[in-house]
């Protein structure tokens, strides 16, 4: 997959000038256009997220604009996970908010309530084999395009957190913290990481040792110490710098690669 861009006509900031927009502070983000993106003060201090980005798309024409975020980018295990959301006009679950700042019980009936009542929703996953292949971030852009591509209603817009997708040739909107901001985006993250965090449960159970039903393969001390005594599992992420150079144990050799997540597999 070619380097990211932002699709052309994207909607900016009708709050912010030109001049604004080029004196704000910047943030990372190597999938947009120009590698970095302006970031307002007012992104920085929200927390929760609501529909004012739908509407200016919904005013502009656009019916079903569809959020999108992933989790797990930064785990040492497992694959990484995208979820593709349309939420209908003004409905959000009572405590929606960026998955990372929800508390577990709370994430699972956001999760329910969004399935049950999201017009459409999405989930794929890209494994730790193809990460190695094409590094982690065309793996992320990948399971997201892969989302966007598997919702039951097309959309005509997207949202987007700091990345743009350029196989999918509909209207995008890349905002900072999206996830914070953008209804539909925080809903994409809630079900991506229930999903992701659920699989890596039942990994655990798989691939004992490595402690990933706590840590969800992220590098906590737990996850480093099996490492270190376990060497590799069939779904660690060998490019990753704590796992490279460490031998694959044979402890998991009658698993096979059935275990690790392939490009495109889905929980429906």
């Amino acid at each position: 997959m070619r380097g990211a861009r932002r699709s052309p006509g994207s909607v900016e900031d009708p709050d912010r000038s030109p001049s604004e927009a080029r004196r704000g502070p910047t943030v990372s983000a190597p999938a947009s256009a120009r590698g970095r993106i302006e970031v307002a003060a007012w992104h920085r201090a929200r927390l929760d997220p609501d529909f004012a980005e739908e509407r200016i798309l919904w005013s502009r024409g656009y019916r079903h604009i569809a959020g999108i975020d992933e989790v797990g980018r930064g785990c040492l295990a497992g694959p990484v996970a995208a979820a593709a959301v349309i939420l209908p006009p003004g409905w959000k679950p009572v405590g929606l908010r960026d998955s990372k700042l929800v508390k577990p019980v709370d994430r699972r009936r956001i999760d329910l309530e969004i399935r049950a009542h999201a017009l459409a929703w999405s989930i794929a996953f890209v494994g730790p084999e193809l990460i190695d292949r094409i590094n982690i971030l065309q793996a992320t852009l990948l399971a997201s395009t892969l989302a966007a591509a598997r919702l039951p209603i097309r959309p005509d817009a997207l949202l987007l957190d700091a990345v743009s997708l350029p196989e999918v040739r509909v209207h995008q909107r890349v905002l900072v913290s999206a996830d914070r901001l953008c209804a539909s985006v925080a809903a994409a993250s809630v079900i991506a990481k229930v999903a992701r965090d659920r699989l890596m449960e039942e990994y655990d159970a798989v691939y004992p040792g490595y402690d990933l039903a706590r840590n969800k393969g992220y590098a906590a001390p737990e996850h480093r110490a099996g490492l270190a005594a376990l060497g590799l599992s069939p779904i660690h992420r060998l490019s990753f710098a704590p796992c490279r150079n460490r031998e694959q144990m044979m402890l998991w050799q009658d698993v096979g690669t059935d275990a690790r997540t392939d490009a495109g597999e889905a929980i429906e």
